[in-house]
């Protein structure tokens, strides 16, 4: 499996800067979650998604000791060291420390992210050491 060419992956996600931030959506301009984003880049990068996600609950990364998004990025990703990430490279972090990884970013620079974040939708911040060192996971999007 080749890595897509990392412009095109910051090209797609950035497209979606504005989108209003909606629980489970995946719409571009409509409303998405920071899952609903990293689908709809891949959907622009790679094509069709290759399973549906089932429903999920706004808490369900609060409970059980499974890394479900890094167990579901791997069955389609290319994983590389959280360390090595470059740009377009989608990350994966904790929100508290011990927790399992929940929310989602795309690297849009060597200090910047865009994400789907909660009250403000789909936006470029920069990749501060909190958010750093929050990084556990890191996947490339395949070629098409």
């Amino acid at each position: 499996m080749k890595p897509a060419d990392p412009d095109r992956v910051i090209g797609a996600a950035s497209s979606w800067l504005g989108t209003p931030y909606h629980d489970q959506a995946s719409l571009r301009c409509v409303g998405c979650d920071c899952l609903g984003l990293a689908r709809g880049v891949w959907r622009e990068v790679v094509g069709p998604e290759p399973f549906p996600i089932p429903p999920y609950s706004r808490d369900w990364g609060e409970t059980g000791p499974r890394e479900v998004l890094a167990e579901g990025a791997r069955r389609m990703m290319i994983e590389v060291d959280p360390a090595e990430a470059g740009p377009g490279t989608l990350v994966l972090f904790r929100m508290k420390p011990r927790a399992i990884a929940k929310h989602v970013g795309i690297l849009t620079g060597p200090d910047t992210f865009l994400h789907a974040y909660e009250r403000l939708g789909v936006i470029e911040e920069p990749l501060t050491p909190s958010w750093r060192r929050r990084i556990a996971f890191a996947f490339l999007f395949p070629q098409r």
